[in-house]
C-alpha cells in the first residue's frame, strides 16, 4: 500500500466507524457501490480512508430518495470519467414529480378521512360484523405506502 493511500481498515472497523452493518458493506460491494477493496492473503477486505467519503455520499443520496441502484449508476458514470450530474437532475426531477403526485394523493386521503371522522363523531357507533363505521364507510383504500415501491 502506498504511503499516500492512508491507513487500511478491515470491514469491522469500517462498519463501526461508519455506523453500518458488516452485511450492509458486503451488500454495497456486491452492488458495485464500493468498488473492490484490496484483500489480505487470508481474504480480509482492506478499505482505504476513501471508503468513509463514499459511504457518506451513499447516505446523502439515500436521504434524498435515490435508490441503491440509482446510486450505483451515478457512481459508475463518475468512475468512467463522466459527470453524472445530468442524470442526477433527471432522477431528482422524476422524484419531485412523484412526490408532488403522492402529496396530492395524501391531501385527498386526509380530507376524505377528516370528513369521514366528522360523520363518525355525529354517528357515535354503528352495528356491523366488526365495526359498522368502517364497514359502511365510503372511503376507498389508503394511498400507496411507498414511493420507492413504484420504481
Amino acid at each position: 500500500m502506498s504511503p499516500q493511500a492512508g491507513k487500511a481498515h478491515k470491514i469491522g472497523a469500517v462498519a463501526r466507524r461508519a455506523e453500518v452493518g458488516v452485511e450492509t458493506l458486503r451488500y454495497y460491494e456486491r452492488l458495485g457501490l464500493l468498488g473492490s477493496p484490496r484483500r489480505t492473503e487470508t481474504g480480509y477486505r482492506l478499505y482505504t480512508d476513501g471508503i468513509f467519503a463514499r459511504l457518506d455520499f451513499i447516505r446523502k443520496a439515500q436521504a434524498m430518495g435515490f435508490t441503491l441502484e440509482e446510486i450505483a449508476r451515478i457512481i459508475q458514470e463518475s468512475e468512467k470519467g463522466q459527470s453524472p450530474c445530468a442524470e442526477v437532475r433527471r432522477i431528482a426531477r422524476r422524484k419531485l414529480d412523484e412526490l408532488d403526485r403522492r402529496l396530492k394523493q395524501l391531501r385527498q386521503y386526509r380530507n376524505e378521512l377528516a370528513l369521514t371522522l366528522a360523520e363518525w363523531e355525529k354517528t357515535g357507533s354503528a352495528a356491523g360484523k366488526v365495526c359498522g363505521l368502517i364497514e359502511s364507510s365510503h372511503v376507498g383504500r389508503p394511498p400507496e405506502k411507498s414511493i420507492r415501491s413504484r420504481q
